[in-house]
């Protein structure tokens, strides 16, 4: 579907380019006329608008817009030319569709190439062989004229160092908000697990001590104080796994590695861990954990995985992690949850998140980060 949305993006750059060349040859003389120079500048800027509109919806190339159009007509010069081109490639691809649709007319009845006499199999494997570099050099020409477009477009209205530092500013900003929201989220998740875990087992426990002292048989007390020592020690591993989550000493202590090997040990299911990279900086030690902790727990409470895989590895000056589950899958990253707190996580971080879950599974949550 995407090189069928780039060759039509392509034949529609050949149309324009129609329009273009003859704008550029008629608006030439006008440029040494003060009072029509702004007209000139103003229509080839309406028709460099054109073309990012094009290159946006068939090549999905975003280019900025704060350009004047002295630029914008320097722009329409290599770019009519580059149409002609690629007017050229598809005047080759129609001459090749015609070629073909002839020979395969003499092919199926029976006679030689050009149609004189008999043919035989020996004759046509010329022709079949030119038609297959014929195809080859036009599916490169449409490819060529593609990767042109974008470049020209990127050399021209690429953003200036103002819009760079605009949507960086703006960057800033969103992802500042987010983190925010990610740890308003953490936080009410805490007194979640705090309000509906450890806080019952205590009530539980304050209930059990104050039986046992009601109590007047002494076996039935005995009894109450070991249903109270056990209700403590329930208080006291959901009290470890609050912490756990809310940060493992692990990660201080011994690094990363030492922290998702504890975190496979204390999974439910299987974890198989693959850890192929030096100790990171602990700002993306801890975010690689939390998302490796939460796919973890996602797996086991709500996709109904037998297997989690965590790949963790380094390409070049990216740090990459890898969660894969073979559960059920569906899971999706919404305006809430804990995806969508990952995901802050990660674009806090200027680095990349993405889940891909179809239905029946796996599901596989990346996360790519930069490092030096």
């Amino acid at each position: 579907m995407n090189r069928l949305r780039r060759t039509a993006g392509v034949g529609l750059g050949a149309l324009t380019a129609l329009i273009e060349l003859p704008y550029l040859v008629l608006a030439a003389p006008l440029l040494v006329i003060p009072a029509a120079r702004q007209r000139v500048f103003r229509g080839a800027r309406g028709l460099a608008e054109i073309e990012r509109a094009r290159l946006k919806r068939f090549f999905d190339a975003s280019n900025g817009d704060d350009y004047d159009g002295r630029r914008a007509l320097q722009y329409l010069l290599p770019r009519s030319l580059t149409g002609l081109l690629a007017l050229g490639v598809w005047v080759c691809v129609g001459a090749g569709v015609a070629a073909g649709a002839f020979y395969f007319v003499q092919l199926v009845t029976g006679r030689a190439p050009g149609g004189a006499g008999d043919g035989k199999l020996l004759d046509w494997l010329p022709v079949v062989a030119l038609g297959a570099i014929g195809v080859f050099l036009c599916g490169q020409g449409l490819i060529g004229v593609a990767a042109l477009d974008r470049r020209l477009a990127r050399r021209f209205f690429g953003p200036s160092s103002q819009e760079l530092l605009r949507r960086r500013v703006s960057e800033l900003a969103t992802t500042r908000s987010e983190v925010v929201e990610a740890v308003n989220e953490e936080r009410r998740r805490i007194e979640r697990d705090l309000h509906d875990g450890v806080q019952q087992r205590l009530v539980a426990l304050g209930v059990l001590l104050g039986r046992a002292r009601r109590a007047d048989d002494p076996q039935r007390s005995a009894e109450l104080v070991r249903q109270a020592h056990e209700e403590s020690q329930e208080a006291l591993r959901e009290l470890r796994e609050v912490s756990w989550r809310v940060y493992p000493i692990a990660l201080d202590e011994s690094g990363l590695e030492a922290a998702l090997e504890s975190l496979a040990e204390r999974a439910t299911i299987p974890v198989d861990l693959r850890y192929a990279i030096d100790e990171p900086s602990p700002e993306l030690a801890t975010v690689v954990y939390f998302v490796a902790s939460e796919s973890v727990t996602n797996a086991a409470k709500h996709a109904n995985a037998n297997k989690v895989t965590i790949d963790v590895r380094r390409q070049e000056n990216r740090l990459e992690a890898e969660i894969t589950d073979d559960g059920c899958g569906g899971a999706q990253v919404g305006e809430s949850g804990g995806l969508s707190g990952l995901a802050r996580r990660v674009a806090a971080m200027d680095g990349d998140f993405s889940v891909q879950s179809p239905e029946n599974g796996p599901t596989t949550v990346r996360v790519t980060l930069p490092c030096e």
